[in-house]
């Protein structure tokens, strides 16, 4: 009877709704077993969000807006806490690069750096992938991943009209983020709040050019496994470069001042050593304030009804999406609920134990903030290495970085959901990928800590 008055479309949307609401029942009925009524509720209502997200059973910005309707209706969180996060300062600073990166499109200054790029870096897929992947690994490591992905992103995108390369170049940026974010420990949160605990706990503290020694050699390893994961199937695909442009003009030029102003200020305002903290600037502040000031003179490159101005609201949703889980997440004690689990696995062998931790919180930061997690599972971790044995600076270590290695889900890591927000990268795409490197990086984290850590902190 539905068929006569639905067409073809509508009955294939359907049925792609009807699988998450039974993939959510599914995940809610067995929660039960293991947790409450509010928190089974919880991860059912997540199972629906990323079954939606993945199977486009809805449009993007509908599925993320959902939180606001479904937490207050079963309990979880109550409308006013769940709305707040959609206000979160990330996302202002994800509309200001966002406003950089259209400007950047409209002066077309992205074929003049492309072309550029293109003439230092080797001129294919696999050198392109290699590079981008480096370069915002390594501005990850003192600014924000965040603000390295808006930076790049706008730039990485208009090397190529291909497609294929589009999602390849667009993923290589966000991974590369994630991946290069550990290697100094001011360049990621959970790497301070891993510093903070060891304070608080009076544990002798990781000096910070020791920290880079020991994470470097995991962090190449990464990039070489990225880059060339990102490579496969490219092999006979070449980069057609644009026109070159040999002179910049006026509009280009104000955009790569105020390009040029923004990251002399990140990098001034970034916490270089732990003597001189920076500026002290906000970061969020700093980009919004770049965004809105080329809509102003001397500037005047952007106008609000600009046909060009197409600010990818539906991102911005995800975002707010993503703090809202992290927020229950934390309001109804899953996340402590989860983090005690980890007392019956006191028994394994210590190895063992390092890839049971690693992979719960890979994976576990798929679907909740990274900071909000390691935040409650650090303090969890040392108990349960104080009554293994285990050295417990590596234990705290290894759950510290996997915390930054999440590649599936677009709202696991900012990086992942700007990567989306290029309309070059789907859900699925980044769920293939993403899950391939999130069993690499766990295997190369326990590996390294294993065979490399425990000598320099025994």
């Amino acid at each position: 009877m539905w068929g006569i008055y639905m067409g073809i479309q509508e009955i294939e949307q359907f049925k792609k709704i009807g699988m998450g609401v039974g993939i959510g029942f599914l995940v809610f009925a067995i929660s039960l077993s293991l947790f409450d009524t509010t928190q089974a509720s919880l991860l059912g209502i997540i199972a629906l969000l990323v079954v939606l997200w993945t199977n486009e059973g809805l449009p993007l910005a509908v599925v993320s807006l959902l939180p606001i309707i479904l937490f207050p209706a079963f309990s979880i969180i109550d409308t006013k806490t769940t709305a707040l996060n959609y206000s979160n300062p990330i996302i202002y600073l994800f509309l200001g690069g966002f406003l950089i990166a259209i400007a950047v499109e409209k002066t077309n200054l992205h074929t003049f750096i492309a072309n550029k790029m293109l003439d230092i870096f080797p001129n294919t897929p696999r050198g392109m992938i290699f590079s981008l992947a480096m370069t915002s690994g390594l501005l990850s490591s003192i600014l924000s991943n965040t603000t390295t992905s808006l930076l790049l992103m706008s730039i990485a995108l208009f090397i190529t009209k291909d497609v294929r390369l589009k999602l390849r170049f667009a993923l290589a940026i966000a991974y590369g983020a994630s991946v290069g974010g550990i290697i100094t420990p001011i360049g990621t949160p959970p790497n301070l709040i891993l510093l903070g605990i060891m304070n608080e706990k009076s544990m002798e503290m990781i000096p910070f050019f020791q920290w880079i020694w020991m994470v470097a050699p995991l962090a190449f390893l990464m990039f070489i496994v990225v880059s060339s994961f990102l490579s496969i199937g490219l092999e006979n695909t070449t980069i057609k470069r644009e026109a070159k442009e040999s002179h910049l003009n006026k509009a280009q030029k104000k955009v790569l001042y105020i390009i040029g102003g923004l990251i002399l200020l990140l990098l001034l305002n970034a916490p270089m050593n732990p003597v001189w903290g920076g500026l002290g600037l906000n970061e969020a502040g700093l980009l919004l304030t770049a965004g809105l000031v080329l809509f102003m003179p001397p500037f005047n490159i952007l106008e609000w009804m600009d046909d060009k101005a197409k600010i990818p609201y539906r991102i911005m949703f995800l975002f707010g999406a993503g703090f809202s889980i992290a927020k229950a997440f934390g309001d109804t004690g899953l996340a402590s609920e989860v983090a005690s689990y980890l007392i019956v696995m006191t028994e394994l062998p210590p190895i063992l134990l390092l890839f049971a931790v690693a992979a719960l919180i890979t994976f576990t930061t798929e679907i909740t903030s990274n900071t909000a997690l390691i935040s409650i599972m650090l303090p969890v971790i040392y108990s349960v290495a104080q009554q293994t044995g285990i050295n417990t600076t590596l234990f705290m270590m290894v759950a510290t970085l996997c915390a930054s290695y999440a590649f599936m889900l677009p709202i696991a890591t900012p990086p992942n959901a700007i990567a989306m927000s290029s309309g070059a990268v789907d859900v699925k795409s980044m769920m293939k990928y993403g899950f391939v490197l999130n069993l690499v990086g766990i295997f190369l984290i326990v590996m390294i800590a294993e065979f490399f850590w425990k000598g320099i902190l025994s």
